[in-house]
């Protein structure tokens, strides 16, 4: 059995207001019931676990009553950090499950079906993938008060969902937290397991800042696939 946990555990802050980005409108409809509906829509039998902060589950279920949202979801507790957030959701998953989990982000309504199924099918092949952009502007290494170019080939913009053999992420998770856990691949790679690459689509944004919405509300009217 296959998994998609959802993490949306965001305040809101840099979007200068006090509804948390990922229940902002976003072509009449929260964020965050985009980014479940993606999910479902291209794989209707993922199961999917959506981590909330404690005091945000009841105003979830209020919005899914307004909205008439009825993709079924698990509900697990928020952490004191992401970490510990993906470890509630990975909880809700028996230990002898055998499948594919993924991590994506709350606020990334955009994955395309495409960036989906071949991050699910890479891991289930080699155990972890994630989907990476080039980077296409210049990029600068500060050393001090100075800095200095460096070939830009040679790095890569990294999104979600990240995908998983669920045995391996399990006992990633397993590990105490580390300040150098900074997304899901760093974890695993801890264990010195290796990483798949797999292209991705520009249109998947993470959901930030005023300007971001910008951009996005601009997508939801296209609809991309």
């Amino acid at each position: 059995m296959d998994y998609a946990i959802i993490v949306a555990g965001g305040k809101g802050t840099r979007m200068g207001g006090d509804i948390p980005k990922q229940f902002l409108l976003l072509g009449g409809v929260p964020v965050l019931m985009h980014t479940v509906r993606r999910f479902h829509d291209c794989c209707p039998a993922l199961k999917i676990i959506l981590v909330l902060p404690k005091e945000q589950h009841q105003y979830w279920e209020t919005l899914c009553r307004k909205y008439h949202f009825d993709v079924e979801c698990q509900v697990a507790d928020g952490g004191e950090t992401r970490f510990h957030s993906i470890q509630n959701g990975l909880s809700l998953i028996p230990d002898n499950e055998q499948g594919v989990v993924g991590i994506h982000d709350g606020v990334r309504p955009f994955p395309s079906f495409r960036v989906i199924e071949d991050c699910y099918e890479t891991a289930r092949r080699c155990g972890a993938a994630v989907p990476v952009m080039p980077v296409v502007e210049t990029i600068r290494h500060r050393e001090g008060e100075t800095s200095v170019t460096v070939p830009r080939n040679e790095y890569c913009m990294v999104q979600t969902p990240q995908t998983f053999d669920i045995q391996v992420h399990k006992q990633a998770y397993a590990q105490p937290y580390c300040k150098d856990f900074t997304d899901d691949a760093s974890v695993v790679e801890s264990l010195g397991h290796p990483v798949a690459l797999v292209e991705g689509n520009r249109e998947n944004i993470k959901i930030t800042t005023p300007f971001d919405m910008v951009i996005a509300e601009t997508l939801v009217r296209k609809k991309p696939r």
